[in-house]
């Protein structure tokens, strides 16, 4: 099987961005891209190759939903695996789409950033056995 290396991060608050970078990179030991926006992922993808999606769900002019539709254009959703942070009390949209868009998980915000690496790598390993 292969390991989760590299995480694509996309999240419009910086001091969000920052304590996830650090805790995937610290503790997780993952190869990590944030990006702003879902203009920026979408413009980086492909050069990154990403594992896996980390995701929030509400971003600046294109909401993560948005996103996930345009990112099926550019890559595998169902071979990346995509994981939807949501500080949403309901799910953001229709859980049979979310599935066809290659979301596995939603974690809600406020997250636990020591616990963040552990449970994107139960995740992975799920996803591979």
């Amino acid at each position: 099987m292969k390991p989760l290396q590299r995480i694509l991060h996309v999240e419009d608050v910086p001091s969000i961005q920052v304590v996830t970078r650090i805790a995937l990179q610290k503790l997780g030991g993952f190869e990590v891209l944030s990006c702003a926006s879902g203009q920026e992922a979408l413009a980086k993808v492909q050069a990154f190759g990403p594992d896996m999606i980390l995701m929030d769900v509400s971003l600046p002019e294109m909401d993560g939903i948005e996103l996930l539709r345009q990112l099926a254009s550019l890559i595998d959703l169902q071979q990346t695996p995509v994981v939807l942070l949501t500080g949403q009390a309901q799910d953001p949209a229709d859980p049979a789409e979310l599935q066809r868009l290659g979301v596995r998980k939603l974690l809600q915000k406020p997250f636990d950033p020591l616990q963040l690496a552990t449970q994107l790598t139960e995740i992975w390993n799920a996803e591979h056995e």
